[in-house]
């Protein structure tokens, strides 16, 4: 392993690294998103000082190192090698060797193969450690003007129409705000998916994120399908989707239950095996009303 490395190193991890006999340290390095001064001292005292750079793509890396005068040698981690270049990064680890994991932007591991070779390290029992830095989702979304005290990032939605419609369905009802990644060539199709599914909600739409360029679209679900109809999409998108309101839920839920009585309600959650206490605050919470409301409709349904 590199002596510069404990420059880069804290204490913790030095001795953490120690205990896991001769084997080197995963470094998970967060690169630039656009602007190239986006990266961190720590990201690139790390990046000089490890024995070896896994990128998602060498062309795309290169040029971040030569930009700021890096020799480290590269070797290449993607999709489509991952399984065998994953036993190979192992080995290196395994030898002494310390490797820094880089994605071509923003932070390793989140929507992409960077995954697999933290898992792949962790249960080898070697030593892991992140150096933070610039992250699209959390640039998207503090800029979205939506809420940011509680979000849900669900990463790329699946390729196939059918799938993607059903991946949807399954955040529609999500109250927290949605974060999501989107290819130009599918944002039409996905944002006509998303209206159809979820009703004009507030959306951002976020590009170019922290370049000359940067662009921040904040409007609704309808009026971004009307622009992008007349107007290419270009670049990588991350769509910041308001939440379902907690009112609207109640109300859809409250509505599923309109044709059954309180004592048929009661009796669905009893015929699960619920208790009936338990039962009588499940019907509460389904109707928006108050357990002593419930047990006294009850009584008087049972009279």
């Amino acid at each position: 392993m590199n002596d510069n490395i404990d420059n880069v190193i804290n204490e913790e991890w030095s001795e953490d690294a120690k205990q896991k006999n001769v084997y080197g340290v995963l470094y998970i390095v967060s690169t630039p998103i656009g602007n190239l001064e986006d990266i961190t001292l720590r990201a690139l005292n790390t990046l000089k000082a490890v024995d070896l750079i896994a990128a998602e793509d060498t062309r795309h890396t290169i040029k971040l190192l030569n930009y700021f005068e890096i020799r480290t040698p590269l070797i290449s981690y993607h999709e489509h090698n991952k399984h065998h270049k994953g036993k190979e990064l192992i080995n290196e680890l395994k030898n002494g060797k310390s490797i820094a994991l880089v994605s071509d932007a923003g932070t390793p591991a989140i929507s992409d193969p960077g995954e697999d070779i933290v898992k792949l390290a962790v249960e080898s029992n070697i030593a892991v450690t992140a150096v933070p830095g610039a992250s699209a989702v959390l640039t998207a979304l503090v800029l979205s003007g939506l809420n940011t005290y509680r979000f849900v990032f669900d990463g790329f939605l699946p390729v196939q129409s059918k799938e993607r419609k059903k991946r949807i369905q399954e955040i529609k009802d999500e109250i927290r705000t949605i974060v999501i990644y989107e290819a130009p060539h599918k944002l039409k199709k996905t944002l006509h998916d998303l209206y159809e599914a979820m009703g004009d909600r507030s959306v951002s739409l976020a590009r170019e994120l922290t370049k000359r360029f940067e662009e921040v679209r904040r409007t609704t679900l309808a009026e971004a399908i009307s622009y992008y109809n007349e107007n290419q999409p270009k670049g990588e998108f991350v769509l910041v989707i308001e939440g379902k309101s907690v009112e609207e839920l109640l109300e859809e839920k409250q509505l599923e239950w309109e044709g059954y009585s309180v004592v048929e309600h009661l009796n669905i959650y009893i015929q699960q095996g619920i208790s009936k206490k338990d039962a009588m605050k499940r019907v509460a919470e389904d109707r928006g009303m108050n357990k002593r409301q419930v047990y006294s409709m009850v009584l008087e349904e049972e009279g």
